[in-house]
């Protein structure tokens, strides 16, 4: 049973960066990992994910180009860089562990983008 804690989020002005951690309880070297998000009201929806061994990587169109995903094994951690920040970034971030039939999930970071 994982445990995963999210952390990195915060205020930022359009333009901005910020860079998102997920630190699991244990091993996640056979997981893929993925980043998912939600806006109040609105559907979660995909952001980011990392195969096993870093060679498969997808990325939501609506942050191709400006979000980077990577993961650290040895320390148990999933990063989400995020560049060029926009409004419609705001939303709670949540990562997921996945491994055959099970699912993990954090609690979410909060980030929010102003104007």
């Amino acid at each position: 049973q994982l445990q995963l804690v999210e952390s990195g989020g915060g205020l930022v002005q359009v333009g901005g960066s910020l860079r998102l951690s997920c630190v699991a309880s244990g091993r996640i070297s056979e997981h893929a990992l993925g980043w998912w998000r939600q806006a109040p009201g609105k559907e979660r929806e995909f952001v980011s994910a990392i195969s096993w061994n870093a060679h498969i990587i997808n990325y939501a169109d609506s942050v191709k180009g400006r979000f980077t995903v990577s993961r650290n094994n040895a320390r148990n951690t999933v990063f989400l860089q995020m560049n060029s920040l926009k409004p419609e970034d705001t939303a709670d971030y949540y990562c997921q562990a996945t491994k055959f039939g099970m699912d993990y999930w954090g609690k979410g970071t909060l980030v929010t983008v102003s104007s």
